[in-house]
Protein backbone atom coordinates (compact mmCIF):
# COMPACT_ATOMS: atom_id res chain seq x y z
CA UNK A 1 0.00 0.00 0.00
CA UNK A 2 1.20 3.37 -0.73
CA UNK A 3 1.95 6.23 1.41
CA UNK A 4 -0.53 7.97 0.08
CA UNK A 5 -3.51 5.53 0.10
CA UNK A 6 -2.03 4.72 3.62
CA UNK A 7 -2.73 8.35 4.85
CA UNK A 8 -6.07 8.67 2.75
CA UNK A 9 -6.92 4.98 4.55
CA UNK A 10 -6.20 6.91 7.74
CA UNK A 11 -8.59 9.90 7.11
CA UNK A 12 -11.15 7.58 6.22
CA UNK A 13 -10.72 5.34 9.42
CA UNK A 14 -11.26 8.89 11.51
CA UNK A 15 -14.06 9.69 9.64
CA UNK A 16 -15.47 6.71 9.99
CA UNK A 17 -15.25 6.36 13.75
CA UNK A 18 -16.73 9.78 13.94
CA UNK A 19 -19.54 9.08 12.15
CA UNK A 20 -19.94 5.74 14.05
CA UNK A 21 -19.76 7.45 17.54
CA UNK A 22 -22.80 10.11 16.18
CA UNK A 23 -24.99 6.99 14.69
CA UNK A 24 -25.01 4.92 17.78
CA UNK A 25 -25.30 8.44 19.66
CA UNK A 26 -28.61 9.86 17.73
CA UNK A 27 -30.00 6.73 16.03
CA UNK A 28 -29.97 4.57 19.24
CA UNK A 29 -30.73 1.26 18.46
CA UNK A 30 -31.29 2.00 14.77
CA UNK A 31 -27.77 1.76 14.17
CA UNK A 32 -27.79 -1.78 14.70
CA UNK A 33 -29.03 -2.23 11.05
CA UNK A 34 -25.19 -1.20 10.28
CA UNK A 35 -23.93 -4.59 12.18
CA UNK A 36 -23.60 -6.47 9.16
CA UNK A 37 -20.95 -4.72 7.61
CA UNK A 38 -19.11 -4.97 10.95
CA UNK A 39 -19.29 -8.73 10.67
CA UNK A 40 -18.64 -9.22 7.65
CA UNK A 41 -15.26 -6.45 8.18
CA UNK A 42 -13.81 -8.49 11.57
CA UNK A 43 -14.81 -11.75 9.37
CA UNK A 44 -12.85 -10.82 6.34
CA UNK A 45 -9.56 -9.92 8.79
CA UNK A 46 -10.21 -13.53 11.14
CA UNK A 47 -9.92 -15.08 7.69
CA UNK A 48 -6.40 -14.46 6.76
CA UNK A 49 -5.15 -14.07 10.42
CA UNK A 50 -4.20 -18.35 10.73
CA UNK A 51 -2.51 -18.39 7.18
CA UNK A 52 -0.44 -14.96 8.03
CA UNK A 53 0.43 -15.72 11.15
CA UNK A 54 1.82 -19.38 10.10
CA UNK A 55 3.63 -17.66 7.16
CA UNK A 56 5.30 -14.76 9.06
CA UNK A 57 5.94 -16.32 11.35
CA UNK A 58 7.82 -19.02 9.89
CA UNK A 59 9.47 -16.70 7.11
CA UNK A 60 10.66 -14.42 9.73
CA UNK A 61 11.93 -17.12 11.96
CA UNK A 62 13.58 -19.24 8.46
CA UNK A 63 15.05 -15.74 7.50
CA UNK A 64 17.24 -15.50 10.54
CA UNK A 65 19.38 -18.24 8.78
CA UNK A 66 20.62 -20.23 11.70
CA UNK A 67 18.45 -21.31 14.55
CA UNK A 68 21.42 -20.20 16.61
CA UNK A 69 19.94 -16.37 16.20
CA UNK A 70 17.17 -16.70 17.63
CA UNK A 71 19.04 -16.87 21.14
CA UNK A 72 19.24 -13.38 21.66
CA UNK A 73 16.04 -11.92 19.57
CA UNK A 74 14.14 -14.66 21.50
CA UNK A 75 15.57 -13.42 24.33
CA UNK A 76 15.46 -9.87 23.80
CA UNK A 77 11.49 -10.39 23.27
CA UNK A 78 10.57 -12.52 25.68
CA UNK A 79 12.21 -10.38 28.14
CA UNK A 80 10.24 -7.43 26.59
CA UNK A 81 7.18 -8.98 27.12
CA UNK A 82 7.66 -10.25 30.92
CA UNK A 83 8.88 -7.37 32.04
CA UNK A 84 6.21 -4.48 30.43
CA UNK A 85 3.43 -6.51 31.39
CA UNK A 86 4.28 -6.43 35.16
CA UNK A 87 4.91 -2.55 34.55
CA UNK A 88 1.79 -2.37 33.52
CA UNK A 89 0.11 -4.05 36.22
CA UNK A 90 2.19 -2.76 38.90
CA UNK A 91 0.93 0.82 37.56
CA UNK A 92 -2.89 -0.82 37.55
CA UNK A 93 -2.77 -1.85 40.69
CA UNK A 94 -1.18 1.16 42.02
CA UNK A 95 -3.38 3.47 40.90
CA UNK A 96 -6.32 2.26 41.97
CA UNK A 97 -4.75 1.78 45.36
CA UNK A 98 -4.42 5.02 45.69
CA UNK A 99 -7.78 6.54 43.78
CA UNK A 100 -10.05 3.92 45.80
CA UNK A 101 -12.91 3.81 42.77
CA UNK A 102 -15.10 0.88 44.36
CA UNK A 103 -15.00 3.13 48.26
CA UNK A 104 -18.31 4.21 47.10
CA UNK A 105 -19.70 0.73 46.42
CA UNK A 106 -21.03 -1.63 48.82
CA UNK A 107 -21.78 -4.86 47.57
CA UNK A 108 -22.20 -8.34 49.64
CA UNK A 109 -21.73 -11.44 47.87
CA UNK A 110 -24.83 -13.98 46.95
CA UNK A 111 -24.91 -17.11 49.08
CA UNK A 112 -24.56 -18.71 45.09
CA UNK A 113 -21.43 -17.51 43.98
CA UNK A 114 -20.37 -18.82 40.15
CA UNK A 115 -16.65 -18.27 41.26
CA UNK A 116 -15.94 -21.95 41.08
CA UNK A 117 -16.66 -21.96 37.73
CA UNK A 118 -13.58 -19.47 36.84
CA UNK A 119 -10.99 -21.73 38.56
CA UNK A 120 -11.68 -24.61 36.79
CA UNK A 121 -8.91 -23.68 34.54
CA UNK A 122 -5.95 -24.19 35.86
CA UNK A 123 -2.00 -22.43 35.92
CA UNK A 124 -1.42 -26.51 34.86
CA UNK A 125 -3.69 -26.81 31.85
CA UNK A 126 -2.91 -23.33 30.63
CA UNK A 127 0.62 -24.35 30.49
CA UNK A 128 -0.30 -27.78 29.20
CA UNK A 129 -2.48 -26.29 26.48
CA UNK A 130 0.15 -24.24 24.74
CA UNK A 131 1.30 -27.40 22.99
CA UNK A 132 -1.52 -28.80 20.68
CA UNK A 133 -2.08 -32.73 19.78
CA UNK A 134 -3.76 -31.77 16.59
CA UNK A 135 -2.41 -28.44 14.88
CA UNK A 136 -5.17 -28.61 12.39
CA UNK A 137 -7.82 -28.71 14.79
CA UNK A 138 -5.76 -25.58 16.90
CA UNK A 139 -6.41 -23.32 13.34
CA UNK A 140 -10.07 -24.46 13.36
CA UNK A 141 -10.58 -23.16 16.83
CA UNK A 142 -8.45 -19.92 16.30
CA UNK A 143 -6.10 -21.62 19.14
CA UNK A 144 -3.22 -18.88 18.40
CA UNK A 145 -0.87 -19.61 21.02
CA UNK A 146 -0.49 -23.07 19.72
CA UNK A 147 -0.03 -22.10 16.36
CA UNK A 148 2.51 -19.65 17.25
CA UNK A 149 4.42 -22.42 19.11
CA UNK A 150 4.36 -24.80 16.44
CA UNK A 151 5.23 -22.16 13.73
CA UNK A 152 8.44 -21.03 15.53
CA UNK A 153 9.41 -24.85 16.05
CA UNK A 154 8.94 -25.28 12.67
CA UNK A 155 10.88 -21.90 11.54
CA UNK A 156 13.76 -23.29 13.58
CA UNK A 157 13.62 -26.70 12.20
CA UNK A 158 14.12 -24.83 8.64
CA UNK A 159 17.24 -23.36 9.73
CA UNK A 160 18.57 -26.54 9.91
CA UNK A 161 18.22 -28.47 7.24
CA UNK A 162 19.90 -26.56 4.18
CA UNK A 163 19.69 -27.18 0.95
CA UNK A 164 16.49 -29.40 1.57
CA UNK A 165 14.28 -26.52 3.60
CA UNK A 166 14.78 -23.79 0.87
CA UNK A 167 11.91 -24.86 -0.85
CA UNK A 168 9.92 -24.64 1.71
CA UNK A 169 11.60 -21.10 3.12
CA UNK A 170 10.33 -19.67 -0.08
CA UNK A 171 6.77 -21.48 -0.30
CA UNK A 172 6.15 -19.70 2.82
CA UNK A 173 7.82 -16.23 1.77
CA UNK A 174 5.41 -16.39 -1.06
CA UNK A 175 2.70 -17.42 0.84
CA UNK A 176 3.35 -14.35 3.33
CA UNK A 177 3.51 -12.51 0.38
CA UNK A 178 0.04 -13.13 -1.04
CA UNK A 179 -1.55 -12.73 2.09
CA UNK A 180 -0.53 -9.46 2.76
CA UNK A 181 -1.95 -8.24 -1.11
CA UNK A 182 -4.92 -10.09 0.67
CA UNK A 183 -5.20 -7.65 3.72
CA UNK A 184 -4.54 -4.69 1.38
CA UNK A 185 -7.89 -5.15 -0.67
CA UNK A 186 -9.48 -5.76 2.73
CA UNK A 187 -8.62 -2.61 4.38
CA UNK A 188 -9.79 -0.35 1.64
CA UNK A 189 -13.46 -1.47 2.66
CA UNK A 190 -12.26 -1.36 6.16
CA UNK A 191 -14.25 2.72 6.58
CA UNK A 192 -17.32 0.82 6.07
CA UNK A 193 -17.00 -1.92 8.64
CA UNK A 194 -15.39 0.04 11.44
CA UNK A 195 -18.04 2.81 11.11
CA UNK A 196 -20.86 -0.14 12.00
CA UNK A 197 -18.52 -1.95 14.63
CA UNK A 198 -18.38 1.20 16.83
CA UNK A 199 -21.93 2.32 16.22
CA UNK A 200 -23.21 -0.83 17.09
CA UNK A 201 -22.07 -1.92 20.92
CA UNK A 202 -23.53 2.48 21.23
CA UNK A 203 -26.49 1.24 20.08
CA UNK A 204 -26.67 -1.85 22.28
CA UNK A 205 -26.00 0.58 25.14
CA UNK A 206 -29.21 2.15 24.28
CA UNK A 207 -27.91 5.18 22.72
CA UNK A 208 -27.76 8.45 24.44
CA UNK A 209 -29.59 7.94 27.21
CA UNK A 210 -28.27 4.04 27.94
CA UNK A 211 -24.42 5.61 27.58
CA UNK A 212 -24.43 8.19 29.93
CA UNK A 213 -26.24 5.93 32.44
CA UNK A 214 -23.74 3.02 32.25
CA UNK A 215 -20.37 5.62 32.47
CA UNK A 216 -22.23 6.84 35.71
CA UNK A 217 -22.04 3.59 37.06
CA UNK A 218 -18.37 2.77 37.27
CA UNK A 219 -16.98 6.17 36.59
CA UNK A 220 -14.06 5.78 38.73
CA UNK A 221 -13.20 2.84 37.73
CA UNK A 222 -13.48 3.66 34.35
CA UNK A 223 -11.12 6.75 34.89
CA UNK A 224 -8.66 4.54 36.51
CA UNK A 225 -8.57 2.10 34.01
CA UNK A 226 -7.76 4.67 31.10
CA UNK A 227 -5.70 6.80 33.47
CA UNK A 228 -3.43 3.65 33.44
CA UNK A 229 -3.30 3.08 29.97
CA UNK A 230 -2.68 6.48 29.08
CA UNK A 231 0.05 6.53 31.58
CA UNK A 232 1.91 3.07 30.47
CA UNK A 233 1.54 4.23 27.00
CA UNK A 234 3.49 7.23 27.67
CA UNK A 235 5.65 7.27 30.24
CA UNK A 236 6.80 3.34 29.20
CA UNK A 237 6.29 3.26 25.57
CA UNK A 238 6.94 6.97 24.20
CA UNK A 239 10.37 6.48 26.17
CA UNK A 240 11.17 2.92 24.43
CA UNK A 241 10.40 4.48 21.09
CA UNK A 242 12.99 7.09 21.34
CA UNK A 243 15.43 4.30 22.57
CA UNK A 244 14.87 2.41 19.81
CA UNK A 245 15.58 5.50 17.91
CA UNK A 246 12.27 5.94 15.88
CA UNK A 247 10.85 8.99 17.35
CA UNK A 248 6.90 10.05 17.10
CA UNK A 249 7.07 9.73 13.49
CA UNK A 250 7.07 6.17 14.04
CA UNK A 251 3.44 6.89 16.14
CA UNK A 252 2.39 8.51 13.01
CA UNK A 253 2.99 6.13 10.88
CA UNK A 254 1.00 3.20 12.37
CA UNK A 255 -2.00 5.22 13.42
CA UNK A 256 -3.88 2.85 11.03
CA UNK A 257 -3.16 -0.24 12.77
CA UNK A 258 -4.03 1.49 16.32
CA UNK A 259 -7.31 3.10 14.75
CA UNK A 260 -8.22 -0.41 13.47
CA UNK A 261 -7.35 -1.64 17.22
CA UNK A 262 -9.53 0.42 18.35
CA UNK A 263 -12.56 0.19 16.24
CA UNK A 264 -12.27 -4.20 15.96
CA UNK A 265 -11.30 -4.56 19.92
CA UNK A 266 -9.06 -7.43 18.47
CA UNK A 267 -5.42 -7.35 18.44
CA UNK A 268 -5.39 -10.93 16.14
CA UNK A 269 -7.79 -9.00 13.59
CA UNK A 270 -5.13 -5.97 13.39
CA UNK A 271 -1.74 -7.82 12.76
CA UNK A 272 -2.42 -7.85 9.17
CA UNK A 273 -2.36 -4.02 9.26
CA UNK A 274 0.44 -3.94 11.93
CA UNK A 275 2.97 -5.91 9.96
CA UNK A 276 2.38 -3.62 7.15
CA UNK A 277 2.65 -0.14 8.43
CA UNK A 278 6.00 -0.74 10.37
CA UNK A 279 7.42 -2.32 7.72
CA UNK A 280 6.49 0.67 5.71
CA UNK A 281 8.12 2.86 8.29
CA UNK A 282 11.40 1.14 7.59
CA UNK A 283 11.56 -1.64 10.21
CA UNK A 284 13.16 -4.91 9.29
CA UNK A 285 10.75 -7.75 8.06
CA UNK A 286 12.21 -10.33 10.27
CA UNK A 287 11.83 -8.52 14.05
CA UNK A 288 8.46 -7.41 12.43
CA UNK A 289 7.13 -10.69 11.64
CA UNK A 290 8.62 -12.15 14.82
CA UNK A 291 7.15 -10.12 17.30
CA UNK A 292 3.83 -8.72 16.22
CA UNK A 293 2.25 -12.43 15.58
CA UNK A 294 3.53 -13.40 18.67
CA UNK A 295 3.08 -10.29 20.54
CA UNK A 296 -0.96 -10.53 19.37
CA UNK A 297 -1.36 -13.61 21.75
CA UNK A 298 0.71 -13.62 24.35
CA UNK A 299 1.83 -9.84 24.97
CA UNK A 300 -1.11 -8.17 26.71
CA UNK A 301 0.16 -4.86 28.57
CA UNK A 302 -3.48 -3.11 27.90
CA UNK A 303 -4.84 -5.96 29.44
CA UNK A 304 -2.46 -6.51 32.44
CA UNK A 305 -3.81 -2.88 32.95
CA UNK A 306 -7.43 -3.74 32.83
CA UNK A 307 -7.26 -6.82 34.83
CA UNK A 308 -5.18 -5.10 38.24
CA UNK A 309 -7.39 -2.23 38.04
CA UNK A 310 -10.62 -4.43 37.97
CA UNK A 311 -9.71 -6.52 40.66
CA UNK A 312 -8.69 -4.02 42.88
CA UNK A 313 -11.66 -2.36 42.19
CA UNK A 314 -13.96 -5.64 42.90
CA UNK A 315 -11.83 -6.26 46.45
CA UNK A 316 -12.64 -2.84 47.31
CA UNK A 317 -16.27 -3.37 46.44
CA UNK A 318 -16.48 -6.36 47.88
CA UNK A 319 -14.22 -5.21 51.40
CA UNK A 320 -11.19 -7.36 50.98
CA UNK A 321 -8.43 -6.17 52.77
CA UNK A 322 -5.33 -6.85 50.45
CA UNK A 323 -2.02 -7.59 51.75
CA UNK A 324 1.63 -7.37 50.18
CA UNK A 325 1.21 -11.21 49.17
CA UNK A 326 -1.72 -10.26 47.26
CA UNK A 327 -0.29 -7.87 45.38
CA UNK A 328 2.84 -10.12 44.29
CA UNK A 329 0.24 -12.68 43.44
CA UNK A 330 -2.32 -9.97 41.63
CA UNK A 331 0.82 -8.51 39.32
CA UNK A 332 2.21 -12.48 38.66
CA UNK A 333 -1.57 -13.82 37.92
CA UNK A 334 -2.57 -11.03 35.81
CA UNK A 335 0.66 -11.40 33.84
CA UNK A 336 -0.35 -15.34 32.88
CA UNK A 337 -3.61 -14.13 32.44
CA UNK A 338 -2.80 -11.38 30.25
CA UNK A 339 -0.87 -14.05 28.57
CA UNK A 340 -3.32 -16.28 28.60
CA UNK A 341 -5.87 -13.98 27.03
CA UNK A 342 -6.81 -14.49 23.28
CA UNK A 343 -6.83 -11.28 20.97
CA UNK A 344 -10.07 -11.19 19.91
CA UNK A 345 -12.69 -9.09 20.89
CA UNK A 346 -13.45 -10.03 24.69
CA UNK A 347 -11.39 -12.25 24.63
CA UNK A 348 -9.73 -11.81 28.20
CA UNK A 349 -13.30 -12.75 29.77
CA UNK A 350 -12.19 -15.99 30.84
CA UNK A 351 -9.09 -15.52 31.91
CA UNK A 352 -10.43 -12.71 34.22
CA UNK A 353 -12.55 -14.66 35.61
CA UNK A 354 -9.82 -16.82 36.56
CA UNK A 355 -7.89 -14.54 37.92
CA UNK A 356 -10.54 -13.18 40.24
CA UNK A 357 -11.25 -16.99 41.93
CA UNK A 358 -7.57 -16.94 42.55
CA UNK A 359 -7.61 -13.94 44.57
CA UNK A 360 -10.96 -14.47 46.25
CA UNK A 361 -13.41 -12.21 44.60
CA UNK A 362 -16.77 -13.44 43.44
CA UNK A 363 -17.40 -13.91 39.77
CA UNK A 364 -20.65 -12.20 39.81
CA UNK A 365 -18.79 -8.84 40.60
CA UNK A 366 -17.52 -8.86 36.55
CA UNK A 367 -21.20 -7.73 35.77
CA UNK A 368 -20.59 -4.90 37.66
CA UNK A 369 -17.51 -3.87 35.14
CA UNK A 370 -19.52 -5.28 32.09
CA UNK A 371 -21.51 -2.32 31.08
CA UNK A 372 -18.42 -0.46 30.21
CA UNK A 373 -16.40 -3.43 29.01
CA UNK A 374 -17.13 -2.60 25.72
CA UNK A 375 -15.63 0.64 25.51
CA UNK A 376 -12.96 -0.56 27.65
CA UNK A 377 -11.83 -3.93 25.44
CA UNK A 378 -11.56 -0.85 22.74
CA UNK A 379 -8.90 1.21 24.38
CA UNK A 380 -6.71 -1.63 25.86
CA UNK A 381 -6.76 -3.51 22.73
CA UNK A 382 -5.28 0.01 21.12
CA UNK A 383 -2.65 -0.20 23.90
CA UNK A 384 -2.06 -4.18 23.46
CA UNK A 385 -1.22 -3.11 19.71
CA UNK A 386 0.81 -0.28 20.27
CA UNK A 387 2.87 -2.22 22.80
CA UNK A 388 3.56 -4.98 19.61
CA UNK A 389 4.83 -2.71 18.13
CA UNK A 390 7.00 -1.15 20.17
CA UNK A 391 7.91 -4.30 20.89
CA UNK A 392 9.43 -4.43 17.58
CA UNK A 393 11.00 -1.54 16.95
CA UNK A 394 12.96 -2.39 20.39
CA UNK A 395 14.02 -5.67 18.63
CA UNK A 396 15.34 -3.88 15.34
CA UNK A 397 17.37 -1.50 17.37
CA UNK A 398 19.05 -4.23 19.95
CA UNK A 399 19.62 -7.06 16.67
CA UNK A 400 21.24 -4.94 14.42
Amino acid sequence: MSKRHTMLLLYSIIVSVILGVAAGWYMGEDALMFSWMGTLFLNALKMVVVPLIVAAIISGVASLGDVRKLGKPGGITFLYFIVTTLIAAMIGMSLAEIAVPGGDFHLTPSDVSIAANAGTTSIGEILLGLISPNIVASAANMDLLQLIIFSIIFGAALTVTGEKGKAVSSFFESLNGIMMVIVGWIMYLSPFGIFALVATPIAEAGGKEGVIETFAAVGGYLVIVLSGLVIHSVLLFIVLIFIAGRGITYLRDVLPALLTALSTSSSSATVPLSIECATDHGLPKSPVRFVIPLGSTINMNGTAVYQSVATIFLAQVYGIDMVFSDYVLIALTTSLASIGSAGIPQGGHIMTLMLFSIVGIPAEGFGLILGVDWFLDRMRTTLNVWGDLVGAAVLARFTK
